[in-house]
């Protein structure tokens, strides 16, 4: 198979461009060796071909249309079904494993009825699900990366331990029933179990920051696949809902109490099996999202200081109205990291740097807006569960945002290298998880009635 895509591609540089067969000749030695060496740090073959072709600095015009050409070939050839021979041996062996993990995690989810939790769509949810959503589909993702990454024995005990740990904490503790400490804990161990995937992802070695970025990287794009792919599901239950009303029958339970929850735990190892499908595969779309939406939210947050400066009118100390603005920021910080895994940090500065500095100092500065509010509220009616926690989450942002203007400055100042901006966020990762661990560890105990 490699001898005939370097026959092919042969054919192309000779076919588009006047150059003799003994400078290809050279060429096909570098492009061999790249390819031995993608190999051997082991990437899959149409993988190495691709990256290979894509590194050659000679002819670059050409072997880079030679590479969209190709990868579009090659992407057709990924999601062909198991089996196809025209299709790579390992993307059909991720492929059936994404699937069957992706199918128990289904299973998993429909376990507890066989214990009397039902999952009823006329009543409200049981709080067990809330409380072990994660538990559902990430022990499988992380296993799903684990097997990928063929991690060590240890280095698979270390991840089943915060699995096992999370799941006794969330279960054991006497929550009040429907009480603001449950909440706070179901939703926080969903980021510290997320991060304990990003070990897996990272084969181990979450030390490397190389690895966290690339697990952001990951990130982002799985919300962008998965998001996708809730979209599609949400149509296809619509239509489903309409054609057999069509008929006189309601299908609104079934696809409420199994298509939906199942496909939504189903489609979090899918969506991850297709990031890794098309890494290094066909471009990433961080550069084209970030460019688009960066603008906006920047516009967007320029504009509401302006009018909250011009008015003199200060955020609202309702409830809803302060979780809507950590959420907010919390969005904005995301776009802010997924901007920066996706530049170049070998490039120099440039209008669009001076622009994510710009969409940071406004972050920052909606973020003290929110800080203030959070505070004032704190004063007027004491501290509770739902308020220490947006305070806790304000300043972990706060001093992301406010170091991460440092080093955009210095690095437009031609003080400090773009790898001090990407290190900043990769180190701290960590400090996130700390917090969520805090909230479902400790909140259950100091908030022991809320």
């Amino acid at each position: 198979m490699l001898e005939e895509r370097i026959s092919e591609w042969r054919s192309h540089l000779l076919r588009r461009q006047a150059i003799q067969s003994a400078d290809v000749d050279e060429l096909e030695d570098h492009l061999r060796s790249q390819v031995d060496e993608l190999k051997g740090a082991g990437l899959a073959e149409d993988e190495a071909f691709l990256i290979a072709i894509k590194r050659i600095g000679a002819l670059e015009a050409i072997s880079r249309e030679f590479a969209r050409e190709y990868s579009e070939r090659l992407w057709k050839r990924l999601v062909l079904a198991p089996g196809d021979n025209r299709g790579g041996a390992a993307w059909n062996v991720e492929a059936t494993v994404a699937v069957a993990l992706a199918v128990v995690a289904a299973i998993a989810f429909k376990v507890p009825e066989l214990f009397g939790l039902h999952l009823d769509a006329d009543q409200e949810i049981d709080s067990f699900y809330w409380r072990n959503m994660g538990f559902f589909a990430l022990p499988f993702l992380a296993g799903f990366f684990a097997w990928k990454r063929a991690l060590a024995p240890g280095q698979r005990l270390r991840l089943v331990v915060p699995f096992a740990a999370g799941l006794l904490v969330i279960n054991l503790f006497p929550f009040r029933p429907g009480g603001h400490t449950e909440l706070l804990s179901s939703l926080h161990i969903l980021i510290a179990l997320w991060l304990v995937v990003g070990y897996a992802y990272a084969a181990g070695d979450w030390r490397d920051h190389n690895r966290r970025m690339n697990f952001i990287r990951f990130s982002g794009e799985w919300f962008i696949y998965y998001a996708l792919i809730a979209l599609g599901g949400g149509v296809l239950m619509l239509i489903t809902t309409f054609i057999f009303q069509a008929i006189g029958l309601n299908a609104e339970a079934f696809l409420v109490t199994w298509v939906l929850p199942c496909g939504a735990l189903g489609a979090v190892l899918i969506a991850a099996w297709l990031v890794e499908a098309k890494q290094s595969v066909i471009e990433n779309m961080a550069p084209v999202l970030t460019m688009i939406f960066t603008p906006l939210f920047t516009l967007a947050l320029a504009i509401f200081l302006f009018t909250v400066l011009w008015t003199g009118r200060g955020i609202d100390l309702e409830r809803e109205v302060l979780i809507g603005f950590d959420l907010l920021l919390v969005l904005v910080v995301g776009l802010i990291v997924y901007a920066i895994s996706a530049r170049d940090p070998q490039k120099a500065p440039g209008f669009f740097d001076a622009l994510q500095l710009v969409l940071v100092v406004c972050a920052l500065v909606v973020d003290a807006l929110a800080l203030w509010a959070i505070l004032a509220r704190i004063s007027d009616f004491g501290f509770s569960p739902n308020r220490v926690a947006a305070l806790g989450e304000n300043l972990i942002l706060v001093v992301n945002l406010a170091w991460a203007a440092v080093l955009y400055w210095r690095f437009l100042k031609g003080r400090a290298g773009f790898a001090a901006v990407e290190r900043w966020q990769t180190a701290y990762l960590p400090v996130y998880a700390a917090w969520a661990s805090i909230v479902v560890v400790l909140f259950p105990l100091v908030f022991w009635f809320e």
